[in-house]
């Protein structure tokens, strides 16, 4: 098997616009929550969420385009484009035919699609569709635009697995590279659903946050009084590259790619199994795959949302898997800072995990006040300030709606 290393990252999120930024943001602790600007959510019984803040999209793609592309597009755009650009890649020194783009999503351009649907509303019932608008919307446009504007002939298709979507498109587009299908494959994900639609049915569930009074704080990863996550937005792309095919050309290396798994819950279509079965299973896997035992991970960048049922039930599957080894781990929940962006979710987490390898820092877990007595106090679950340390190996966990995980392990490389 061809092994599968980092060469490039790109990131748009709530707490920076560019990889520096979002470094900064993490090492910082940042809460990137405030009160909606894109639409008026008086009314909603939430009416916060992390939202990207002051991307000038026309700085980065032509007005013409930009009219065209829902804006969770133009956040995967952007992000591959900065990661592209940071890995070095010469579209006329490559094998095109082996390059590719997996991209995940895990609701694509429900904007473009709000938006179509109340102006038929409006408009009297007259069918006046904008041409665009299937283009917009769909999952797949994404991975379709990278390559077009890149001439990248690879394999070019989407993830979809809810909160789960990009964490799977990293692990698929591992593994094209280790088949020797693909040379390079970038991968990652987006996603734009701070629209009425979008807080409307979450809030339809209970499972955002209502903190309107203390938005900031509101999403409280393992915190006794967690209510619910903050929805969030933004994209996160990886190159990843044959080992080999990296080095010929002298890339920088951020991480090695050493082991995925995935699992299903067969549970419940939106509630974690209540023991951590398939959080277990899936990690498991992950290692095995890795050719890892439990003590040599250092930092599990957890799915953690802020949710009551989740939190406790990842906890319990850490647990099973590390044994003691858990209490000599750092675990935090970057979602404390960024909110939960969905299916984009895996991509920056993901990101953030390498940073963790090259910076030597784990990011915190902010928005601690008041601890759970449901959870071992033993856990170092990494409280509101990053901690220094050598990190040679993440785990990054995502788990999504229908009972679907996925579980990444990076490495240094040796």
């Amino acid at each position: 098997m061809k092994r599968v290393v980092v060469t490039g990252i790109g990131a748009i999120t709530p707490i920076g616009n560019n990889i520096k930024a979002y470094l900064e943001g993490l090492q910082n602790g940042v809460s990137g929550a405030n009160l909606i600007t894109h639409f008026d959510a008086t009314n909603f019984k939430t009416q916060f969420a992390c939202e990207v803040k002051g991307l000038d999209a026309e700085q980065f793609i032509d007005r013409r385009e930009v009219r065209r592309m829902d804006l969770f597009s133009i956040y995967g755009a952007i992000s591959a484009d900065e990661a592209v650009t940071d890995a070095g890649l010469d579209p006329e020194r490559l094998d095109l035919d082996r390059v590719g783009v997996i991209w995940g999503s895990g609701i694509g351009g429900l904007k473009s699609l709000e938006a179509e649907i109340e102006a038929f509303i409006t408009g009297n019932g007259i069918p006046r569709y904008n041409p665009f608008m299937i283009p917009k919307m769909i999952v797949d446009i994404v991975a379709g635009q990278i390559s077009i504007k890149y001439g990248f002939r690879g394999a070019n298709f989407a993830t979809v697995s809810a909160c789960a979507s990009s964490s799977h498109s990293i692990a698929v587009a591992a593994d094209y590279i280790r088949l020797g299908r693909q040379d390079v494959v970038v991968t990652g994900g987006s996603e734009a659903a701070v629209i009425k639609a979008g807080v409307g049915g979450f809030n339809a569930m209970k499972a955002l946050s209502t903190r309107n009074d203390d938005y900031k704080t509101a999403s409280r990863p393992f915190d006794l009084d967690r209510d619910g996550f903050v929805l969030g937005e933004g994209a996160g792309a990886l190159i990843l590259e044959e080992l080999e095919h990296a080095q010929k050309r002298g890339a920088r290396i951020y991480a090695e790619l050493v082991g995925s798994g995935a699992t299903a819950d067969a549970h419940h279509i939106t509630a974690p199994h209540p023991e951590g079965l398939g959080a277990s299973n899936v990690m498991k896997i992950a290692l095995n795959e890795a050719g890892l035992n439990p003590e040599d991970i250092d930092y599990i960048n957890v799915h953690g949302t802020s949710t009551p049922l989740g939190d406790i039930a990842e906890v319990k599957a850490i647990q099973q898997v590390f044994g003691s080894h858990a209490y000599q781990l750092n675990i935090s929940s970057t979602k404390s800072m960024t909110g939960h962006l969905l299916g984009a979710a895996g991509a920056i987490e993901a990101i953030a995990g390498i940073l963790s390898i090259v910076h030597g820092f784990v990011p915190p877990t902010i928005n601690h006040f008041t601890d759970d007595p449901g959870l071992d106090s033993r856990l170092n679950l990494t409280f509101n300030e990053a901690q220094e340390r050598k990190v040679r190996a993440v785990l990054s966990n995502t788990f999504g709606f229908g009972g679907h995980n996925s579980s990444l392990i990076f490495k240094e490389l040796e």
